[in-house]
């Protein structure tokens, strides 16, 4: 196994250079350092990680919590570990993931052993315990959402506010008067998640601003909640012509399905946004207009943000990514009467 006198023996340097190359603790000259890091890829060189901590130095791990809740919709939520994973990669880090039992115990067990170097809180909750603890902690953190407590922390999110309202303004410049939003199932909101109140709130609020007859219902997972609630707003009185998703894949496929079913054209009598999807919609039948979810977009500058505070001071912040407005062509202008 090669060690760290076969990396000092091939650069031609000492061992205390090789350990001040690698961790930074002292300043060397730049053709020493690329000495020491090209015997490193050379000799595939992995220091241990409990030497590293004995000696003060980066472990190279970020600690990536991700509680799997029972109503956790799991291929979004891993969708956001992977793009963690992988942005960390490209810093040369690995992700140690710490889900539901170890939401808090396992924060503080990492942090106090030194194991890793920062942590990423994903699916934040409006009051999370986790960005209490992380407050209290020495150690570089990122949340990739907004708890409604925000004093210094450091967060990261696509800006949901700013989707429901690009979502509503969409149906309404369309001529839609009469709009309805299709969300998350109810123990979600219920649970304090931050982002779903948040698109709704907005979307809500922006209905308001401009006149529109707006009604936001929750959509449990069951198929038949789907076709249920669908079947009923189309048999009202007066139904919507404009329908924002802000649900799962499958329930999303549910209430094209029904609608095809029921002679609904899309966008010919009634017009559809896809809100925050970490799905692709192109391939829906019909293809849905979206606003995207990007967890690469998050992450990326989550980790970045990480690895900033790492290096030097981060001041607490809220960063929102802008959302973008995909077309596939399932919003209309409103039929004349």
């Amino acid at each position: 196994m090669t060690t760290i006198h076969d990396v000092a023996r091939v650069a031609g340097v000492s061992i205390s250079t090789v350990s001040y190359a690698l961790s930074g603790k002292r300043s060397i000259t730049e053709s020493t350092r690329r000495r020491v890091e090209a015997a490193v890829r050379e000799l595939d060189y992995r220091p241990n990680a409990g030497a590293r901590m004995l000696a003060g130095r980066r472990t190279y791990i970020f600690a990536v919590t991700e509680p799997l809740r029972a109503d956790t919709y799991e291929p979004a939520h891993m969708a956001f570990v992977l793009a963690t994973a992988t942005a960390a990669r490209t810093y040369d880090y690995d992700v140690l993931l710490l889900t539901q039992d170890e939401a808090t115990g396992g924060l503080s067990r990492v942090t106090s052993s030194r194991l890793v170097d920062g942590i990423i809180v994903l699916d934040v909750l409006r009051e999370d315990e986790r960005a209490d603890l992380v407050r209290s902690l020495d150690i570089p953190s990122v949340l990739i959402g907004v708890p409604d407590d925000t004093a210094g922390l450091v967060c990261v999110d696509l800006d949901f506010e700013a989707v429901g309202r690009m979502a509503l303004d969409r149906l309404a410049d369309a001529g839609h008067r009469t709009v309805t939003l299709l969300g998350q199932p109810q123990a979600v909101y219920d649970r304090g998640s931050n982002f779903p109140p948040r698109l709704r709130d907005a979307f809500l609020a922006r209905a308001a601003e401009r006149g529109i007859d707006a009604a936001f219902h929750a959509v449990e997972r069951e198929p038949s909640d789907m076709r249920a609630r669908l079947a009923t707003l189309l048999d009202a009185d007066t139904p919507p012509t404009g329908v924002v998703f802000h649900c799962e894949e499958q329930q999303q496929t549910t209430a094209l399905e029904l609608l095809a079913e029921r002679g609904v054209a899309v966008p010919g009598e009634m017009s559809i946004v896809s809100a925050a999807p970490t799905f692709p919609t192109s391939g829906f039948r019909p293809p849905l207009d979206r606003i995207p979810l990007v967890p690469a977009y998050t992450c990326g500058r989550a980790v970045e943000l990480a690895i900033n505070q790492i290096a030097g001071s981060v001041e607490p912040r809220v960063e929102l990514v802008p959302p973008t407005y995909e077309d596939h062509g399932s919003v209309a202008p409103l039929p004349a009467a």
